[in-house]
């Protein structure tokens, strides 16, 4: 059976929410169960993932519809959050969008000041989900954080910020970058993190006509993350003909990396 198939007209939207700890609206998750629930929720395990600038949960639930169409991963819990509604710029964003400009010497630089303040409001956001995980017995070991383009740039940062950095099962980043890399190590040690990150394995992926994420700002996310610690557990894939999207590739690797991270285990 296929992993792949042109994703579905979306349905309507789902009741907007008002998040009262960081203030921002914004529509509830979609939470697809396992099919096949463990007995021991410490056996389970979860995945949150987030998507990218001016889209919603409902553009990506279907990814966890074709695993479990096609039968993988069956105890595997699918969560999809939804990113604040930003008024300002008229979309759904995890924080403020920063376009990319060229310089003379042809390294792209960010035209502006990233958004510190709604990424670090996002990564909160994204441990209170952690949190309610944990809170039903699924241990963060097992809980897989993935994103794509903002997602995967929300991803990276809660890995490497959070109080739960260097716990998680494993990151998947996909088409997408570091942001705030020169305050990493600032934002670690006001978290009381440790200079070094653990091995949490991490994913990378991305498409090699990709005009939206140079390939320079890969380059230079990539020697981040290896400056930060992350070595053997780094994969990194490069898809030559993908653009700034997904494909029936990417998903099949990205199933063996999960198969590999959080495999099933007996009750």
């Amino acid at each position: 059976m296929s992993l792949y198939a042109p994703l579905p007209i979306r349905p309507p939207p789902s009741p907007l929410s008002f998040d009262m700890s960081y203030g921002q609206q914004r529509d509830c998750p979609i939470i697809k169960p396992a099919q096949s629930p463990t007995q021991d929720p410490a056996h389970s395990a979860a995945i949150i993932f987030l998507h990218g600038l001016d889209d919603d949960a409902h553009g990506w639930e279907d990814i966890a519809n074709q695993f479990q169409r096609a039968n993988k991963l069956p105890y595997l819990q699918w969560i999809f959050p939804n990113a604040p509604h930003n008024h300002d710029a008229r979309q759904n964003a995890w924080y403020n969008p920063t376009p990319l400009r060229a310089t003379p010497a042809g390294r792209p630089e960010l035209a502006e000041e990233e958004d510190e303040e709604g990424l670090r409001k996002s990564v909160a956001y994204v441990e209170s989900l952690v949190d309610g995980l944990c809170s039903k017995g699924i241990p963060t070991n097992r809980i897989v954080l993935a994103g794509f383009s903002q997602g995967c740039a929300l991803s990276l940062l809660t890995e490497l910020t959070s109080r739960h950095s260097g716990r998680f099962a494993g990151i998947a980043g996909l088409m997408g970058y570091l942001p705030l890399p020169d305050k990493i190590q600032a934002m670690r040690s006001e978290a009381g993190l440790p200079h070094v990150v653990g091995e949490v394995p991490l994913f990378l992926g991305r498409g090699g006509q990709d005009r939206l994420i140079p390939h320079t700002r890969w380059d230079e996310t990539v020697g981040k993350l290896k400056e930060l610690g992350f070595g053997s557990a780094l994969e990194l894939k490069e898809y030559p003909d993908l653009g700034h999207a997904l494909s029936p590739v990417v998903l099949q690797d990205l199933l063996v990396w999960l198969e590999s991270i959080v495999p099933k285990l007996e009750d």
